[in-house]
């Protein structure tokens, strides 16, 4: 009979930059303080993307992360120039990453803050908004990325950001949007944070806009424990929270998926530092200790980050953190590794103690989809390009229209221009045209018959968006100024 085994499969990734150095000082502690871990070691980044995979990502190394379902990755580097897609969100949305959790603590006295208070965990939608990468050029003078945003998504992520907070003994969930300006997309997270967060009454919930958000953030830390948020600000907002802590050089994140999870640090792979022994690898430290936990093998997450601290405690400190007067040791990227292996076993004194349980990062099953609303297209926007002004403009549209679709509205960047428009307004050579029947129902062929005669009458129509209603409900924005 073979002999059963119990270490866990992972696919280790050492990045580029300084990615080689942190990983190999996070693997030795890792291994010191007892992780049973099986190693399968793949390359990507910098190295792969000059191979010719624009993703920098090769089918061997999708057939390790489908295979051991855990990817511990080091930063990587992608080459300057256009063709080359982000890693980051490649694996994240091709693997269903969905949730990215990145804990932002203070360290003081040990490491400088002026939030010493702050001990807080942004989880941020991984999938969507901006970061579908879905852009355009579609005029002389207009660029366009498209912000997409599901019910399900976010379902899902809000669902797990109050399942976190409970599971954690967190107090309060906080879901920041720009719903004032944004108030289909960001509306809908916001009214799912509503919706759901009535499933957890021990929880406070608190919604706020996402610009004074993040001024309260920089300001008051402490004020904050989880926040919930699309995929752009969680971003943003992660790395100031982390810088706000102490140092980017610090966090560690996960992104969790049903199938596969990743853990890396929030930091870049800082080419400038390569091969010096000067970076902190507390980053992908930490990661580790998420993806230990996540893994079942808690002990051993516990052991490590409480020599972490001691280390920390004991004025052990990287270049990035290092102060004189209050570190004892400037120490480089190995010398820190083995100072945590040093101090195994032992925990802080003065800052809190780590104590693994429930903490292990979920996965959230994907929720149930919803039954169809009754949909309606009640007309249609024409994007053109025009380098005339809105009269001249709506009079070449009217002249098209026919059926039953009247032109109602013609609006550039957003603001209505015609009719009615102010003199003031500047305008760009891109310009939304809306038709519409009063209203009432339009079949799809007299949109397509609007589209022909535009072509035939030389009209550099860009694109078409249909205009529906929604169990009666519009689902289309209007211009500014109407």
């Amino acid at each position: 009979m073979s002999p059963i085994n119990l270490k866990s499969p992972i696919t280790v990734a050492h990045g580029d930059g300084i990615g080689p150095e942190i990983m190999a000082a996070s693997l030795r502690v890792l291994e010191a303080a007892g992780a049973q871990l099986e190693i399968e070691t793949v390359e990507i980044g910098e190295a792969v993307y000059l191979q010719g995979h624009s993703s920098g990502i090769t089918a061997e190394t999708w057939d390790s992360l489908r295979r051991t379902r855990v990817f511990y990755k080091a930063p990587i580097s992608t080459p300057q120039g256009g063709g080359f897609k982000s890693l980051n969100v490649t694996v994240r949305k091709t693997l269903g990453l969905y949730a990215n959790v990145r804990p932002c603590v203070a360290y003081a006295p040990f490491v400088e803050t002026r939030h010493p208070k702050m001990d807080l965990v942004i989880i941020r939608e991984n999938e969507e908004d901006l970061y579908a990468g879905i852009e355009h050029r579609q005029t002389d003078e207009v660029f366009q990325c498209l912000k997409l945003v599901s019910r399900p998504g976010c379902e899902r992520i809000v669902r797990y950001a109050f399942e976190y907070a409970r599971a954690n003994g967190r107090r309060k969930v906080t879901c920041l949007t720009k719903d004032n300006i944004m108030k289909l997309t960001d509306g809908l997270f916001h009214k799912v944070f509503d919706e759901i967060g009535q499933d957890y009454p021990e929880l406070e919930k608190h919604h706020a806009i996402i610009d004074i958000g993040a001024a309260r953030l920089a300001d008051t830390p402490e004020d904050f424990d989880v926040i919930v948020t699309l995929n752009l600000y969680g971003d943003i907002l992660s790395d100031i929270a982390a810088q706000v802590a102490g140092s980017v050089g610090l966090a560690g994140s996960a992104n969790i998926g049903d199938q596969v999870s990743m853990f890396e640090a929030i930091h870049g792979s800082a080419p400038d530092l390569a091969g010096q022994d000067k970076a902190n690898p507390s980053g992908v430290l930490l990661a580790g200790v998420m993806m230990l936990n996540h893994l079942g093998q808690s002990p051993v997450a516990e052991r490590i980050h409480n020599a972490w601290l001691a280390t920390l405690e004991d004025g052990i400190h990287t270049a990035d953190v290092y102060k004189a007067g209050r570190s004892k040791a400037l120490v480089g990227t190995k010398a820190f590794a083995e100072a945590v292996i040093a101090r195994l076993g032992q925990e802080p004194k003065t800052l809190p103690v780590v104590r693994y349980g429930a903490n292990a990062p979920m996965a959230i099953a994907a929720p149930p989809r919803r039954p169809p609303a009754r949909k309606e297209t009640i007309g249609v926007d024409l994007f053109v390009q025009w380098r005339g002004g809105p009269q001249d403009l709506a009079q070449q549209l009217q002249a098209i229209a026919g059926g039953p679709l009247e032109l109602k509205m013609i609006t550039n960047r957003g603001v209505k221009v015609w009719p009615g428009g102010m003199p003031e307004t500047f305008c760009t050579d891109h310009w939304r045209c809306r038709f519409m029947n009063g209203g009432g129902p339009v079949a799809l062929s007299e949109i397509v018959a609007l589209s022909h005669r535009a072509a035939e009458a030389g009209v550099d129509f860009i694109k078409t968006e249909h205009l529906c209603t929604f169990d009666g409900e519009p689902g289309f924005s209007l211009g500014q100024g109407q």
